[in-house]
């Protein structure tokens, strides 16, 4: 526009008002990157004892759709639960734990969790490394934690590459938990009974108790969860195992520890120094029903087992 030129006096809006225009409906387009995840928890696993078997474990856990061929999270919101032992008699222990360590940074971002119990070799290692060879009252004359580790398959690999964060990790495990009806322990023992009437208050004395480092006290705290064959007994272990439903809630106890080949009277002996292979198929559940044994007895060339809750018929 030109010098001397003027603006036409006009209205910026009709008279009237602007013209009616079509009503666009923006509807949202989904994010590729989220993947759709459902809301609410996923689908429940449980793991049984490792004891430093890592390369086995990768293996199971790729067959469930767990881990990638990398190794990796591939779950999604599933709900992962260790039930303990994850170190000695096996090659890699340390390489279990940071494995497990690994799972439960990657399932948290991507809206799932991977969890692990304390195992009464969790409780060994522990002693092994803070007490050494320091006497303890065994009830059964003086021992020491260093003793009983190489005994019960301590690795001395395991120990030149142990950390403080794999210590501060083991030192922080839940000794239970509850999760869809299903209470999960190591320990197929009622010793849980002795440290609480509650999930929380057994936690938390077991927390309190490895924190107070009286060599003695762990000492009791590992030979209580070293325990085992509560629920075996055809009349006494049913009502073992109801008591523990009853005291910590839940509808069936899941536990690791005892190898399901040494629970069934196939192995003498938790090493499996037995003539012969024993045939681990699955989870064993027994005492009317409301026990699943999880050890499926990797360390006795069993089987290292993974399975989804509840178990399918």
């Amino acid at each position: 526009m030109g010098p001397g030129h003027t603006l036409p006096d006009t209205p910026l809006v009709p008279p009237g008002g602007l013209p009616d225009r079509p009503t666009v409906t923006l509807t949202p387009v989904p994010d590729p990157a989220r993947g759709g995840a459902p809301e609410g928890p996923g689908p429940l696993y449980v793991v049984g004892d490792v004891h430093g078997y890592h390369d086995e474990l990768r293996e199971a856990l790729a067959a469930e759709g767990l881990i990638d061929a990398k190794g990796d999270w591939a779950a999604g919101n599933t709900r992962l639960w260790f039930l303990g032992d994850f170190t000695d008699r096996g090659p890699d222990g340390i390489g279990v734990i940071d494995l497990v360590m690994q799972l439960s940074a990657q399932a948290a971002a991507a809206g799932g969790y991977c969890k692990a119990l304390m195992g009464n070799h969790e409780l060994l290692l522990l002693g092994a490394k803070r007490f050494g060879d320091t006497p303890v009252n065994s009830g059964a004359g003086t021992a020491s934690f260093q003793a009983a580790w190489l005994l019960n398959g301590g690795q001395r690999t395991d120990m030149e590459r142990l950390q403080d964060h794999h210590l501060q990790w083991m030192a922080r495990l839940d000794a239970m938990a509850e999760e869809d009806d299903h209470l999960l322990v190591h320990s197929d023992t009622t010793a849980y009974l002795e440290y609480g009437d509650s999930i929380e208050a057994v936690n938390d004395a077991v927390t309190e108790a490895l924190q107070r480092s009286d060599a003695d006290e762990c000492w009791e705290l590992f030979r209580k969860f070293t325990k085992r064959f509560a629920f075996r007994d055809e009349e006494a272990g049913p009502q073992a195992v109801r008591e523990l439903l009853e005291t910590y809630g839940g509808r069936r106890l899941v536990h690791g520890h005892s190898p399901i080949p040494y629970l069934l009277g196939e192995v003498g002996s938790e090493d499996g120094e037995d003539d012969g292979t024993p045939s681990v198929d699955g989870p064993h559940v027994y005492a009317d029903d409301l026990v699943v044994a999880m050890d499926g007895g990797v360390t006795m060339a069993g089987k290292l087992l993974v399975a989804q809750l509840p178990l399918a018929g």
